[in-house]
């Protein structure tokens, strides 16, 4: 939490965003806060520009040069209760999940937008310290948020704060991923243990206590897909699995691509904490959702040197090689039990984990 210091004994803020005398008047989020007259424009002025490094006027649209020649564009909305989890927050899940999305296509972030929908009543404090969070989140990752826009609910009928994002990255020349570039004998990849944030979250909606606190894995998996982009021919296909987790994605690369997918169980990574957390809620960990991992289809004759560079870096040194692709049965996902039997991992009907992201 930010430190945080009495303004004219009215109300606590956090010491790094200024507090003018209207958001010191209104400790909690008024309809008048996305009005566009002068709450808005100090709510922006005071919270979000300080939080966001943000220079230059205040138009109707952010401009800025491009010298790439190919871009990717991505946009996503959060909706995570509770705000605030272990490992992360809001506002760290949003950009991380932004620039994720775009470096699953191979691209290099630039700029994103963000969009907060604010239920009335919400407190000052707590949105300080998403949008703080958002900050730090964004400068880490290398991309700057250039644009915004602020909306206020009545009361009861929102959930605090929700978030839409919109990111924009470069395509360095050469790269090109997509399911169309899965074939047969291509080795499958995972970054890290799987469910970690997914778990994450349960835990705390039902306050379930473990030998240790299970923390989500949000991050920015930029450099990991730099590391792999070192040699770009060799890597067919990336995702990230989020919501629907491992399953989801493979089965969607596997419809896509036509080929097959074999799992092993035995070289699936699951933390132990995590383990027993979805033994005892009865939850698969292939479909709990993660935001700090990739999963990558890589050329069979390059795995193990990708697995290497993989676990070169602080966020994949659990990857590991979980599988491969196969001609038969095509669009299928199926894996090999730790006891020699094999069960088909399909996609999942209706959602396993609600607002986890």
């Amino acid at each position: 939490m930010l430190p945080t210091i009495s303004i004219d004994g009215l109300r606590r803020c956090p010491i790094n965003w200024t507090c003018p005398l209207p958001l010191r008047d209104y400790p909690r989020i008024v309809m008048g806060h996305g009005g566009g007259g002068k709450l808005s424009e100090e709510l922006v002025e005071h919270l979000f520009r300080p939080a966001f490094d943000s220079q230059g006027e205040m138009c109707d649209a952010a401009v800025f040069d491009v010298n790439a020649g190919r871009l990717a564009y991505s946009t996503d909305s959060y909706v995570v209760h509770p705000l605030f989890f272990p490992g992360g927050d809001i506002g760290k899940l949003a950009v991380h999940g932004t620039v994720n999305d775009l470096a699953m296509m191979g691209a290099k972030p630039l700029v994103m937008s963000v969009g907060f929908i604010l239920e009335e009543g919400f407190e000052l404090e707590a949105l300080g310290r998403i949008a703080q969070s958002m900050g730090e989140a964004a400068r880490r990752s290398g991309v700057k948020i250039v644009t915004g826009d602020t909306k206020v609910v009545d009361r009861g009928h929102g959930h605090g704060v929700y978030i839409n994002t919109s990111g924009i990255g470069c395509l360095p020349q050469g790269r090109k991923l997509g399911p169309e570039r899965a074939r047969g004998g291509d080795a499958i990849l995972v970054s890290g243990p799987l469910g970690n944030h997914g778990m994450a979250i349960m835990s705390l909606r039902e306050g379930l206590e473990f030998e240790s606190t299970i923390e989500s894995d949000t991050a920015c998996l930029s450099p990991l897909v730099e590391l792999l982009m070192e040699d770009p021919e060799k890597v067919r296909v990336l995702r990230d699995p989020t919501r629907g987790g491992l399953a989801s994605s493979l089965n969607e690369i596997a419809k896509s691509s036509g080929v097959g997918m074999m799992l092993e169980e035995r070289h699936l990574p699951v933390d132990p904490d995590v383990k027993g957390a979805c033994e005892f809620l009865g939850l698969d960990p292939l479909y709990v959702a993660n935001e700090g991992k990739l999963v990558a289809i890589v050329a069979p004759e390059a795995a193990d040197g990708l697995l290497a560079k993989l676990h070169s870096h602080p966020l994949g040194r659990g990857a590991a090689r979980i599988g491969f692709c196969t001609e038969e049965r095509s669009g299928m996902v199926a894996l090999k039990t730790a006891f020699g039997g094999t069960r088909v991992v399909d996609t999942q009907v209706g959602e396993q984990l609600p607002r986890i992201c």
